[in-house]
């Protein structure tokens, strides 16, 4: 490492793992390392996690990105994390948020779906601030998840917890003592709307009046633009954790799915042919992609898309109108559809024995199953997908939803799993499609998608959504393009760049450009139809199913006499 290089450290708290990366001025990643997190699975739909793991793993991981390098050289660094709900009580200790009763499991992760009926009757309130959230509140935003742990845990949770933080704020508290909120978490999962900051109609509608005390204190009163300093940079013990000298500029954190969006949507695309060249930020999608996805389009003027979050102001670019679409299950739907096939392990054994990771086995066995390796799309016209495993998030925003796969055989072979992959991925792609429309019908114009997380890495993945969209797609230089935006927090707080949109110019950088296959557009026209046609059905099913004494029919007789 150069002796006079001024570094920044992003560290970015996903789903199953805390990564660290120590980044140069240049947005340049110089070293990354990645430690695991537990999660718990207590019940159905409640997945939790401990908020001291997760600390102690940043911890970790920040110690070992910067080994060789001199504490002086760190001059920044920046968090971000999912948007999970950490709880604390008065002494700052963890507070559980299960019947278990173990307090270490203190953190309500972002796809616990335990609140569902507690959000279902928030957006039965119609309530005015559910406007801001697409109409419809969803159980992984907070508001919800509160509203369980009141109604369920009353005496074990709620009565002692005295902090309620999103994982990003736990974070920038641990690491500087400030009990200041990003913007970015309260605007996006809490309702927060500035100027005005909170609306206690809101909360007293809902059944959370309790939450108004003392200002908000339990929730947070302060709230900051992503970039600006926390506190006064990194406490004595934060340091000592950490490995870095006390005083180190603390940026104000994002959700992860946002920094992503900062280390992609303000990349120079000088020397790359696309459209609206000189539009670079408004005509753009940034989908981030990973275990779920977020779709981020950013605006002058606020957007309301139905069934889609947002217009959230400045929450992720200070002086844009932010709305964000996403699908609930992608990285964590493609593994599961794969590895519960009955030719997973076989399949798996292959691809170990080929040098190949499993994934990219199967692209190329997709080639090789394809009349033209080219066009492996072409092979799906007969087996259709609808994603939402886990739910619909957005433009439908209904958590009711489940999966549909249409055209499946008795098949178990290589070649069977093959083809449910691929289509798969093109439900997923179709989904972006869907949100798309949803988001130019309101007035965005985006035309180009900016892809980053870990499915961009999935060459196919990057293909299909450039052909199942029309839409080239950009790679960003750097492919950790999450931890880039993280550690564009940290130069910004340092005072190294001036302001989020500099330090996006001069960090960011395009890499290439997948253009869609024109010949294509036609084969996705008729899936598009037919992905919409899923979800008609399955609403058409319940419909049937909630049918009061439906008739007995020659085809469908009621149950009666000896078997």
């Amino acid at each position: 490492m150069a002796s006079g290089q001024h570094y920044f450290v992003g560290v970015d708290v996903g789903t199953a793992s805390v990564r660290a990366a120590l980044v140069t001025h240049e947005g340049r990643v110089k070293n990354l390392v990645e430690e695991p997190i537990h999660i718990w699975e207590p019940h159905a739909d409640q997945y939790v996690q401990s908020s001291e793991d997760i600390w102690a793993m940043c911890c970790s991981a920040v110690r070992k990105v910067t080994m060789g390098v001199k504490k002086d050289q760190v001059r920044g660094i920046g968090f971000d994390a999912t948007c999970s709900l950490v709880v604390l009580d008065q002494n700052f200790q963890p507070v559980a948020v299960n019947e278990d009763g173990i307090c270490d499991r203190n953190v309500v992760m972002w796809m616990d779906h335990r609140a569902a009926e507690q959000a279902a009757r928030i957006t039965a309130t119609g309530h005015a601030a559910l406007k801001r959230v697409g109409g419809v509140m969803s159980p992984e935003m907070q508001p919800p998840k509160l509203l369980w742990l009141k109604e369920n845990l009353m005496e074990s949770c709620w009565k002692d917890a005295a902090h309620f933080f999103d994982l990003p704020d736990f974070l920038s508290w641990k690491a500087t003592g400030s009990l200041s909120r990003s913007l970015c978490t309260l605007v996006c999962k809490w309702t927060y709307s500035p100027p005005d900051g909170w609306d206690d109609t809101f909360w007293t509608t809902i059944g959370l009046a309790d939450l108004l005390e003392e200002n908000y204190f339990k929730i947070g009163s302060i709230a900051s633009c992503p970039g600006v300093p926390v506190g006064a940079g990194l406490t004595q013990e934060a340091a000592a954790d950490l490995g870095l000298n006390p005083g180190v500029a603390v940026g104000t954190s994002l959700i992860d799915a946002h920094a992503g969006g900062l280390g992609v949507i303000g990349a120079d695309v000088a020397g790359f042919r696309l459209p609206r060249e000189g539009q670079p930020i408004a005509s753009r999608m940034a989908l981030i992609c990973g275990t779920s996805s977020c779709h981020m389009a950013i605006s002058r003027q606020a957007l309301f898309v139905p069934g889609v979050w947002g217009p959230y102001q400045s929450a992720m670019v200070p002086g844009f109108w932010l709305n964000e679409g996403g699908q609930s299950a992608t990285g964590k739907l493609i593994d599961h559809i794969v590895k519960s096939h009955p030719a997973h392990t076989a399949v798996q054994e292959r691809a170990e024995k080929s040098g190949e990771g499993l994934y990219s086995f199967l692209n190329h066995h997709l080639e090789t199953m394809a009349t033209d390796p080219t066009l492996p799309d072409l092979l799906t016209s007969n087996l259709h997908v609808w994603p939402d495993f886990h739910g619909n998030r957005s433009p439908l925003a209904d958590p009711a939803l489940k999966g549909m796969v249409v055209g499946l055989s008795l098949g178990q072979t290589a070649d069977d799993l093959a083809l449910l992959y691929l289509a798969t991925l093109q439900a997923l792609a179709l989904g972006t499609r869907h949100i798309l429309q949803a988001m130019r019908e309101a007035g965005h114009d985006i035309t180009t998608l900016f892809l980053c997380g870990g499915l961009s890495k999935n060459r196919l993945f990057v293909w299909t959504h450039a052909n199942a969209t029309g839409l080239p797609v950009v790679l960003p230089a750097e492919r950790e393009a999450v931890l880039v935006g993280a550690a564009m927090l940290g130069a910004c707080a340092s005072g190294h760049y001036g302001s989020i949109q500099e330090a996006m110019e001069k960090m960011g950088r395009a890499g290439t450009v997948v253009e869609p296959r024109r010949e294509l557009a036609r084969f996705y026209g008729q899936k598009f139809r037919v992905f919409l046609r899923l979800c008609d059905h399955q609403r058409e099913y319940v419909r049937l199913m909630q049918e009061e004494n439906p008739p007995a029919s020659p085809q469908n007789p009621t149950l009666s006499g000896t078997l």
